[in-house]
């Protein structure tokens, strides 16, 4: 199958999928609609992937540009001819999909177009809507995203729901003692937050949590391991968290590591004894499934798709949106009990090992897009 991969930008997410496609068998070409500031993917595109130039993919997508690249995308799809044209996320790469009238489209949700940005104003959900009727099939990671995507008039049996997984090999149980000896932080408490530093990830909820249980057990004088945070990635945000760690006096007990590249990754985890994220809004996240996999206890906001994968007391604790004083209280009970963690350890990589697997949630991907091809074959014998 020849098939045209059109996504927002080149994240490791899309290389994943490049690269099981390219392993699939597939002839895969690979559209990029646009190029952020900064670099999101720092490794080369799978060698067999062949990547299309055409008008956009330079710069930062505007809405202004969109006569000229639905003029260019058609002229891709009449030179390559694809048998299926997979497109996300839903508002962006999958609208101008739906807009050139190519059928196969399969739609992929990222999951914040849908869960966030469909609803953002009037023109969004017209958009949303637009292309989801327009897809052939969509594919989606959670339960929430197939959920919104009925609401917004694709019918369910037209939907493919997977978690889009890890590497259970890569992400497993361990210890990293280096960064911890590093930092002078080895009889601490390390928490770890990978997040972007963005409104949808309330990473503003995380450091104020943080900085209450870092207060509460300071004044307690309970001989505990000091807590400690490990902060990873960047963002828009990044004034507003220098602000939060300067007013509540962090600056000793909080590491700001920056963007790491994919092969240290599995080394945060196993450098941390706890997991956070305060995230408003969230597919399946692939961060969740890597702590999990790696057997590092969560706690994570009480949102549906959170709710898939984590049952308070048994992978880690949910605590409720936007609330710093639970986080905080969820946070103290994890360094007090020790032994109800070493237990989360163990449930963590069960249900990693249950629902997590790339290399099984795949297939769904390639189902879809059989399913998909078989519709159109339908529909244009029944035309005829």
């Amino acid at each position: 199958m020849r098939v045209l991969y059109f996504s927002r930008d080149y994240t490791p997410h899309d290389h994943r999928f490049l690269t099981s496609l390219d392993e699939s068998g597939h002839e895969v070409h690979f559209l990029r609609l646009e190029q952020q500031g900064h670099r999101l993917e720092d490794r080369s595109l799978p060698p067999s992937i062949h990547q299309v130039a055409w008008q956009g993919g330079q710069a930062l997508f505007r809405w202004r540009d969109l006569p000229v690249l639905l003029a260019s995308l058609r002229n891709v799809l009449n030179e390559v001819r694809p048998d299926v044209l997979h497109a996300g996320p839903v508002q962006t790469a999958a609208f101008l999909g739906a807009l050139s009238g190519f059928r196969p489209l399969v739609s992929m949700s990222w999951g914040s177009d849908l869960l966030k940005g469909a609803d953002r104003s009037a023109a969004m959900r017209w958009i949303t809507r637009f292309t989801l009727r327009n897809a052939t099939v969509m594919v989606g990671d959670c339960a929430a995203v197939r959920e919104k995507a009925v609401l917004f008039g694709l019918p369910r049996e037209r939907i493919f729901t997977f978690p889009w997984g890890i590497d259970l090999v890569r992400f497993a149980p361990g210890r990293e003692d280096a960064l911890r000896t590093r930092l002078g932080w080895q009889n601490c408490f390390v928490l770890l937050s990978l997040r972007s530093w963005e409104p949808v990830y309330g990473v503003d909820v995380m450091l104020r949590g943080f900085a209450r249980a870092y207060r509460q057990m300071e004044e307690a004088g309970e001989e505990q391991p000091p807590l400690r945070l490990l902060m990873l990635g960047g963002g828009s945000q990044a004034g507003l968290v220098h602000q939060i760690i300067q007013q509540h006096g962090l600056q000793h007990v909080v590491h700001l590591g920056g963007h790491v590249n994919q092969e240290s990754l599995p080394a945060m985890y196993r450098a941390a004894d706890l997991y956070l994220s305060a995230s408003h809004s969230d597919g399946s996240s692939v961060s969740l499934m890597e702590a999990l996999g790696s057997g590092l206890p969560v706690l994570v906001t009480d949102i549906p798709s959170n709710r898939e994968w984590v049952t308070s007391g048994q992978e880690g604790w949910l605590f409720p949106d936007g609330d710093d004083a639970a986080l905080a209280g969820c946070i103290v009970r994890a360094v007090r009990q020790p032994d109800e963690l070493a237990d989360m350890c163990r449930a963590a990589r069960v249900r990693a090992e249950q629902r997590a697997d790339w290399k099984k949630n795949f297939q769904t991907l390639l189902a879809a897009y059989d399913s998909a091809v078989e519709m159109v074959k339908r529909s244009r014998g029944q035309a005829r």
